[in-house]
């Protein structure tokens, strides 16, 4: 993960600085908005599926050059998006444990949170830069901010171990929520996000239409990697790694605030 982190930096680097092409300084800013499916990857593991969430903010791209038939700028974004986990509370027969109190429910819970993530993003990109179709590649790090957390759940998590007979009859009734459920990891429920700084991977493609009096529509598919842990990983910590990871789609419209003068440019 250090290397690729380097080679993202230093492929930024050559993007930002290099002019070896046919010269640009094109800016453009906007916004964005998509959805965002998250989870983190607990280590001892915890049972989960893909929490849903929305992801939006602010764009700005300048591009540099274009180096052959390579169209190279630097993509920054600021972005507010709800990520977390949702967790997948099964049995010792891989089945959904269900709520005493309803047992046509079953257990949930989910950890919602709000972070502000700031992709810096390096961007390689063929086709028509003023009108028509562009296709294109983001590469680069991204840090994320932690602004506040909301717990789901449809049971006491301060005592998860404790419930009284569960009466539909499948599994008697002396059993008790952590007899029943097939992972016994229910630390992460009640523990507070401990590091309020995030920062990580994102890589991502897309496809771009431009038209030069209304400005550049994208869709993008983005997947983010997270290097560090929302908990402690040292030894004497609960788990040795809490790090995210999302799946990001997302659409971008951006107008130009300043264009190339070059009638080449198509």
């Amino acid at each position: 993960m250090r290397k690729l982190l380097f080679v993202c930096m230093a492929l930024w680097a050559m993007v930002s600085k290099a002019q070896v092409g046919e010269y640009r300084t094109d800016l453009a800013v906007g916004v964005n908005g998509g959805y965002v499916m998250s989870n983190v990857a607990f280590v001892t593991k915890v049972p989960q599926t893909m929490l849903g969430g929305i992801t939006g903010g602010f764009t700005a791209r300048y591009t540099c050059e274009k180096y052959f038939s390579s169209i190279c700028a630097v993509t920054a974004e600021v972005n507010f998006a709800q990520i977390g986990w949702n967790e997948n509370i099964l049995d010792k027969k891989d089945q959904p444990v269900p709520l005493h109190a309803d047992p046509t429910q079953n257990l949930e819970y989910k950890r919602k949170m709000t972070y502000v993530q700031v992709p810096l993003l390096a961007r390689l990109g063929w086709g028509r830069e003023r009108n028509g179709f562009q296709a294109f590649i983001h590469l680069g790090p991204q840090i994320g901010f932690f602004v506040n957390d909301k717990s789901e759940s449809n049971f006491d998590i301060h005592d998860p171990a404790f419930d009284p007979a569960i009466k539909n009859g499948t599994y008697g009734k002396d059993y008790k929520y952590a007899d029943l459920r097939s992972s016994h990891v229910v630390a992460q429920d009640t523990m507070a996000v401990e590091n309020k700084f995030d920062y990580g991977i994102a890589v991502g493609a897309g496809l771009e239409f431009s038209n030069r009096h209304f400005g550049h529509f994208m869709i993008e598919g983005r997947y983010y990697y997270g290097l560090g842990n929302i908990y402690g990983n040292t030894k004497r910590d609960y788990f040795s790694r809490s790090n995210f990871g999302n799946i990001v789609i997302k659409c971008t419209y951006l107008f130009d605030i300043i264009r190339t003068r070059n009638s080449k440019i198509k």
